[in-house]
């Protein structure tokens, strides 16, 4: 993720601002990488969450504060003695290095006022939070290094604090940008111009350098060996842009993710056009706020991912089991359409006893059956007699009359329960809370596919279907879950409102409120629209929806979870998405 040095440079400028002069009120540390401060001052309270975690290392004033567990660690104990009531003097940044320096003024066991300085290193895997006394001798880190991890940079109290080692790159701060350009051109070999800029400049990342190769080039494909006389003119004026906003700190909070689906891909202090159509971006107010959101949001779905993870497995197993079971079951039901050739020859033996002899394994006999009573080989069991042999073919004959019959509806009951396990696959991958992982979880332990947990459990309310609104006014309701969809359609919706699904695919039931009035054409295709965006088909372009009044929906006897059948439907084809206000809320 692109919190690189100019990020943190806007940052360290912000912390600034809100927490200089302000005094250390409490130190929580609520995990093993990650520490809170509280700072009360004349802006009033704030607090600093500093992450060393190796996916997700940041600084940044946080409202989302993990919680606190009830016994300290030593070093947290440590922090609140040598910090507790210290004013913070200022937070600086070395170069742009991605390092922030706090500098606080302390008042030691004697009464004494000391200088004491903590540092959080940003480096992804090697992040760190280290404090050291005035003269940079090592108090205590969060992460110990000693000699058996790293022979380059050892991290232990009582040794002197040194900067990481550091990267021949050039400080855009500090340097002409025409010298930029020359180390740029003199990169040895041929690569192309973000990588050449990613190994030039210092505290840049590569969505940065990305985005400068994007407005360089207007798209075309940079290296920096083929730069001509106008491709360095445009890239003098970015470099000097880039040089500009990074002095001045005038960057714009900014979160960029997919325009379908939503997925996060990165967080920067700049305009980034390099994706066209394919993502969008959302501005932010400060860059704590980015951070903030950022992380509460990639974190969240984290922990959704990791909470998912065995029921993902358990629906994956029953759909590989299911998948295997109906392919033998049609294997055994091809082999009973060959049936009738068991009775012909049962007929043909029944009708030649007289010229079999007993213990033969085959005959030859003429098959009345045929126009041109050609000659027919059938085997034989040379342990039966030419009669048992003949009853035997009639009873492999009704054996698979019987098994026909019996095969195709166990293969209808194993699709419906196949498309019953894909119905709630869907609605897994759509689960955003815990709380709709616990409503999945009780649906499969009433279908029996989990135990239920031993003793008396509190069945946690239930969460509402999803609302939206169309444009002219009309909600729309979506299912969350299958239990939820059999709520919303059979007992929620009224006669009148419109039931919309999408065609043969699994995904949410959808309802439009009519309220007695009589709904749009507008409203209708804004509710395909979001059925098929809660739906198997969300990543598609053209999905067909259904869509019917809901006294057309009914349940059979006996239905799974979220199966009904409906009639006198029509079908619309539309793009899966939502309300444009909603699209925004929800990003």
């Amino acid at each position: 993720m692109a919190l690189d040095g100019v990020f943190l440079h806007h940052t360290v400028k912000e912390l600034n601002e809100a927490l200089k002069e302000s005094r250390v009120s409490q130190i929580y540390q609520p995990n093993r990488d990650e520490l809170t401060f509280v700072f009360r001052g004349y802006s009033g309270t704030q607090r600093l969450l500093i992450s060393a975690r190796a996916n997700s290392p940041r600084v940044h004033l946080s409202q989302n504060i993990p919680e606190n567990p009830s016994v300290p660690t030593m070093l947290c104990m440590l922090l609140r003695k040598r910090l507790g009531g210290a004013k913070l003097l200022e937070v600086t940044q070395p170069q742009l290095e991605r390092i922030a320096v706090f500098h606080f003024e302390a008042v030691n066991e004697l009464g004494d006022k000391i200088k004491l300085n903590l540092f959080a290193e940003i480096m992804g895997k090697y992040s760190n939070v280290i404090l050291c006394s005035e003269d940079l001798l090592i108090i205590d880190a969060l992460k110990r290094v000693d000699l058996s991890m790293s022979s380059q940079r050892v991290v232990l109290p009582n040794l002197k604090y040194e900067l990481p080692p550091p990267q021949d790159k050039l400080n855009i701060l500090e340097q002409d940008v025409e010298k930029i350009i020359e180390k740029i051109e003199e990169t040895q070999g041929e690569l192309s111009l973000n990588k050449a800029l990613l190994y030039t400049l210092q505290g840049v990342s590569p969505i940065v350098c990305r985005e400068l190769e994007y407005q360089t080039g207007a798209g075309k494909d940079l290296t920096n060996k083929n730069l001509s006389t106008s491709d360095k003119l445009a890239l003098f004026h970015e470099l000097e842009e880039l040089k500009e906003l990074a002095s001045g700190c005038t960057g714009v909070p900014c979160m960029v993710a997919q325009a379908s689906g939503g997925k996060l891909l990165d967080l920067t202090f700049m305009e980034i056009r390099q994706y066209g159509e394919e993502a969008k971006l959302k501005r932010f107010n400060s860059f704590s706020e980015l951070l903030d959101s950022f992380y509460a949001e990639r974190d969240g779905r984290e922990r959704m991912r990791i909470k998912s993870q065995s029921l993902h497995k358990l629906l994956g197993n029953l759909t590989e089991r299911l998948a295997r079971k109906i392919n033998v079951q049609r294997t055994e039901l091809k082999a009973c359409k060959n049936r009738e050739q068991l009775r012909i020859s049962g007929d043909l033996l029944q009708a030649n006893l007289y010229r079999i002899e007993k213990g033969v394994s085959s005959v030859k006999v003429e098959n009345f059956y045929d126009e041109n009573n050609s000659m027919l080989e059938i085997r034989l069991n040379p342990a039966l007699s030419p009669a048992a042999n003949a009853q035997k073919y009639y009873k492999d004959y009704q054996k698979a009359k019987n098994g026909e019959k019996m095969l195709t509806a166990q293969i209808k009951k194993a699709l419906e329960e196949l498309d019953y396990i894909e119905a709630v696959q869907d609605s897994l991958n759509r689960a955003e809370t815990e709380k709709d992982l616990v409503q999945i979880r009780m649906e499969l332990e009433d279908q029996g596919y989990l135990k239920r947990p031993k003793g008396k459990q509190k069945n946690p309310a239930a969460l509402p279907p999803l609302t939206f609104c169309t444009s002219d006014g009309f909600k729309v309701l979506v299912g969350r879950n299958n239990r939820q969809n059999d709520q919303l359609t059979l007992k929620t919706a009224q006669k009148s409102d419109i039931w919309f699904h999408t065609k043969e695919i699994p995904g949410s039931h959808t309802i439009v409120v009519s309220e007695g009035k009589t709904i749009s054409e507008t409203a209708v295709l804004e509710a395909a629209q979001i059925a098929a965006y809660h739906s198997k088909a969300k990543n598609s372009q053209s999905v067909a929806v259904d869509y019917t009044a809901v006294k057309n929906v009914h349940k059979p006897n006996g239905a799974k979870p979220g199966m009904v059948i409906y009639s006198t439907n029509q079908t619309v084809y539309v793009t899966p998405k939502l309300p444009p206000e909603t699209t925004q809320e929800s990003f």
